[in-house]
């Protein structure tokens, strides 16, 4: 699959391996339009981005739109942080992005702490160490949290839904589609069953497909999306950044609208 753009890539500014940079050389190699560096929130404890770097973030990012003729956006994978669907991206860091994609990870600073971190981390931990189905209890919490965020917040795309978290699905992309959002196809971590993504489609959201890449020899690798495609059919025209088709993020009409 040819993208038109890459919205999920890491560098050093988190824990990717490479630079904005070499980002975007592969993205120009690969034949793309344009990439986001999106490294991992503020809230995320080990590697998160830290705001006294953002200013050599965003230097990087025009230096190396400038450089390859790629166009690279200044992004972030913010951190799910709560049931309540507040993530660790405040709005008076909106000036800063102009990317903004949504997911459940581990070691972040949940609000609150507590309940946060036993549900969204040790609770979904132990689940997927197990290899077992998440509880009803669980999956809800996890399911509100989601939804509320998108309901609240103009995420551009929720990352990797379902991967070492347990949520209903399909009730999440209703929301996305209702509310604009983007629902991931992530080309690094297998996070959607054949079942899943079938009701996920069924919904009617739109998608975008990402490659996640930490290194950037992977920037716009498609091949893992690309076999589970073989054996789900999603039609092209809701696949929104291949074709030539850039997607229409909720993200930017917010900040025009509003800032």
């Amino acid at each position: 699959m040819q993208l038109t753009g890459d919205y999920h890539t890491h560098t050093i500014y988190s824990h990717g391996k490479g630079t904005v940079l070499e980002n975007a050389l592969q993205a120009k190699a690969r034949g793309l339009r344009e990439i986001a560096i999106t490294d991992h929130g503020f809230g995320q404890m080990a590697f998160g981005l830290r705001h006294k770097r953002m200013p050599s973030l965003i230097r990087d990012c025009r230096e190396a739109t400038e450089l390859t003729g790629v166009r690279v956006f200044v992004g972030i994978e913010a951190n799910l942080c709560g049931k309540s669907g507040v993530t660790d991206l405040k709005e008076s860091d909106y000036k800063d992005f102009d990317v903004f994609l949504m997911g459940i990870h581990r070691f972040v600073r949940f609000k609150p702490f507590v309940p946060g971190m036993w549900n969204m981390f040790f609770r979904n931990w132990l689940y997927t160490v197990r290899k077992k189905q998440a509880g009803e209890g669980l999956i809800r919490y996890n399911t509100q949290a989601l939804i509320n965020c998108i309901k609240k917040y103009p995420v551009d795309a929720v990352t990797h839904l379902n991967y070492l978290s347990f949520c209903n699905v399909e009730e999440v992309a209703k929301a996305a589609r209702d509310y604009g959002t983007y629902i991931e196809l992530n080309s690094k971590k297998t996070h959607l069953s054949d079942e899943e993504l079938a009701a996920v489609r069924d919904t009617g959201v739109r998608f975008i497909i990402d490659s996640d890449a930490h290194s950037p020899d992977r920037v716009g690798d498609t091949k893992r999306v690309d076999e589970q495609l073989a054996r789900v059919e999603i039609p092209r025209e809701r696949i929104d950044n291949i074709d030539g088709r850039v997607p229409k993020f909720r993200f930017k009409e917010y900040k025009e609208r509003k800032l």
